[in-house]
C-alpha cells in the first residue's frame, strides 16, 4: 500500500454525507454526421471494452493498523468497469435544463470508498443531435487542473481519428520505473526538494505575512462578511452552466489592461452583487473569494497527478456599484497576491495557503459555521482548458463545464474553464440553502454587458 500525501488525504478526512469532495465535469458532444440511432449505446459498449485501466484509476483508498490509521492507496485487482461506466438517457428531445437536473442529482452522491474513486456517465438523448458525459473523480485523486488534462488526453484535434481511448484506459507503457503512474525518480526528487523547501517555510511565512499586513491591497483571512452563502449545507446540489465568447472577454481585457481571470472574477462579482440584492441580502462589506492557483509549471511536472494548488484571497468589491472601479480593485488585489507568491516555492505557497484558509478545516465541528466568521465567502476557480477544437472518435466537443465541490459554510462554488473560443462557467450550489441558482447565469451576462459599457 502506497502512503497518501496529506494534501490528498485531507479530502478524505473532511468528507461527509453533506460534503462530498469529488470534482466533476460535464461535457457536451455533437454526434458525428451519418451516425445511426444507436451511436451512443455502441460508444458505451466500446468504452466497456477498455477494461485495462491505468494505475491511477485502479487505486482505492485504505487505512489499517499497519499504516497507523493513515490513508494510503491500494491497487484494485478486480476493477468492475460496468460499475464505474454507466449509460443514462434523457427523454427525447432532452432539454439542457433536464441535463443539468440529472447532473445535480448525480453530483450530490458520495463515491464508494470500497472501489476506485471515480465514475463516468454517458448520457444519451440530448436535443440538437448531441450527447453528454458527466465524470466525477475524488479530489484525493486529482485536482481540477489534473482532471482537465486527463479529459484533453483522451481526445484529439483530428475529427477523422476514431481510435481515441477513454481517460481511464491504460496507454502504452513507458520505459521509466513508474509507481502508480508516477515516475519513481520524480518522487525521490520531489522528496529531496521538499526537504529543502520545508526548511524555508517558517521564515517565508513570517516574511510574507508581515508584507501582507503592510499591503493595503491584500486581503487577510476572516475579513469576509457573514452572508447567505456561508451557512451549514446539506448534501443535495444544484448545478447551472453557460458559455461566453472568449474573444469578447479578451477584447474587454485589452481595453481595461486586465487578464481573462480578472474579467471572470469581475463578472462573478457583478453577478453575486445582483443575486444578493435580489435576495435582499447584500452585505455592506465586500465579499471575499478564495481563488486557487495552480503550482504546476517550471518547478513541478505539469503531467503529475494529485493536488498542487495554492490559494489567493481576493476582495470582490461587491460593495461598489461602479463596475469599472470594481474591476480595478479586483486587479489590484490579485496583482498584490501574485507578487507576494513570486518569491516562494510551491511547498511554501502550500503552507501559507493552509494558514490563510485553515478555518475551513474546522467546518465539520458542530456549530462552528454558525459561531465563527467565514475565512472567505466562496471559491472562484479558473482552470485552463484546450485552445483548439477537440474530438472524441469523431464527436466534436461543444462545451465543457466544471462541477466542483462545497464545504460546510460554503454554499456556492463558481468554476470555469476555457475551451477553444469559449469560457464555460459551472456553478454549484447547496440545493437547500440557495434558491434560484439559475438566475446567476442571467446576472453573469448582465455583469459582462455593464463592464463593456463602463470600460472605455
Amino acid at each position: 500500500m502506497m502512503p497518501m500525501p496529506i494534501t490528498d488525504a485531507m479530502f478524505l478526512l473532511l468528507e461527509s454525507r453533506e460534503h462530498p469532495l469529488h470534482v466533476g465535469g460535464l461535457q457536451l458532444y455533437d454526434v458525428p454526421d451519418g451516425a445511426g440511432p444507436d451511436y451512443v449505446y455502441e460508444l458505451y459498449r466500446q468504452m466497456l471494452g477498455a477494461a485495462e485501466a491505468q494505475p491511477l484509476y485502479r487505486q482505492r483508498p485504505r487505512r489499517s493498523l499497519a499504516s497507523f490509521g493513515q490513508w494510503g492507496w491500494q491497487d484494485d485487482d478486480e476493477l468492475d468497469l460496468e460499475y464505474h461506466v454507466r449509460l443514462s438517457a434523457l427523454p427525447r428531445p432532452g432539454k439542457v435544463r433536464q441535463l443539468l437536473e440529472l447532473v445535480s442529482r448525480l453530483h450530490g452522491s458520495l463515491l464508494d470508498r470500497h472501489r476506485p474513486l471515480w465514475e463516468f456517465h454517458l448520457i444519451d438523448g440530448l436535443e440538437g443531435n448531441r450527447y453528454a458525459t458527466y465524470t466525477k473523480v475524488h479530489h484525493a485523486l486529482v485536482d481540477g487542473a489534473s482532471a482537465v488534462r486527463q479529459l484533453v488526453r483522451m481526445m484529439t484535434t483530428d475529427p477523422d481519428d476514431l481510435d481515441c481511448l477513454p481517460f481511464w484506459a491504460a496507454r502504452p507503457k513507458s520505459r521509466s520505473h513508474a509507481v502508480n503512474g508516477v515516475d519513481l525518480s520524480d518522487r525521490l526528487s520531489a522528496v529531496a526538494g521538499g526537504v529543502s523547501d520545508a526548511l524555508g517555510i517558517g521564515p517565508a511565512v513570517v516574511r510574507t505575512a508581515l508584507r501582507t499586513i503592510q499591503e493595503q491591497a491584500a486581503t487577510l483571512p476572516f475579513q469576509a462578511p457573514k452572508t447567505v452563502l456561508n451557512v451549514s449545507i446539506g448534501g443535495a446540489r444544484r448545478f447551472a452552466a453557460q458559455s461566453w465568447s472568449l474573444d469578447r472577454i479578451r477584447e474587454l481585457g485589452k481595453r481595461s489592461g486586465s487578464t481573462v481571470n480578472d474579467i471572470a472574477l469581475a463578472m462573478s462579482a457583478g453577478a453575486l452583487r445582483r443575486y444578493l440584492l435580489e435576495l435582499n441580502a447584500l452585505p455592506a462589506a465586500p465579499l471575499v473569494a478564495m481563488v486557487p492557483v495552480s503550482l504546476r509549471g517550471a518547478r513541478l511536472k505539469s503531467d503529475a497527478t494529485g493536488n498542487a494548488v495554492g490559494t489567493i484571497l481576493c476582495s470582490l468589491a461587491t460593495d461598489i456599484p461602479d463596475p469599472a472601479v470594481r474591476l480595478e480593485q479586483i486587479m489590484a488585489a490579485m496583482s498584490t497576491s501574485k507578487e507576494m507568491y513570486a518569491e516562494l516555492t510551491p511547498l511554501q505557497i502550500t503552507a501559507l495557503s493552509a494558514l490563510m484558509v485553515g478555518g475551513v478545516g474546522l467546518a465539520p465541528l458542530p456549530g462552528i459555521t454558525r459561531l465563527t466568521p467565514p475565512p472567505f465567502n466562496l471559491i472562484i476557480s479558473n482552470v485552463p482548458g484546450p485552445t483548439e477544437d477537440m474530438y472524441f472518435n469523431g464527436a466534436k466537443l461543444s462545451g465543457t463545464y466544471p462541477v466542483s465541490f462545497l464545504l460546510d459554510g460554503q454554499a456556492m462554488n463558481i468554476t470555469l474553464t476555457s475551451h477553444a473560443g469559449s469560457l464555460d462557467f459551472g456553478i454549484v450550489g447547496c440545493r437547500r440553502s440557495l434558491p434560484h441558482l439559475q438566475h446567476l447565469l442571467g446576472h453573469l451576462d448582465a455583469a459582462l454587458e455593464e463592464l463593456e459599457r463602463a470600460v472605455s
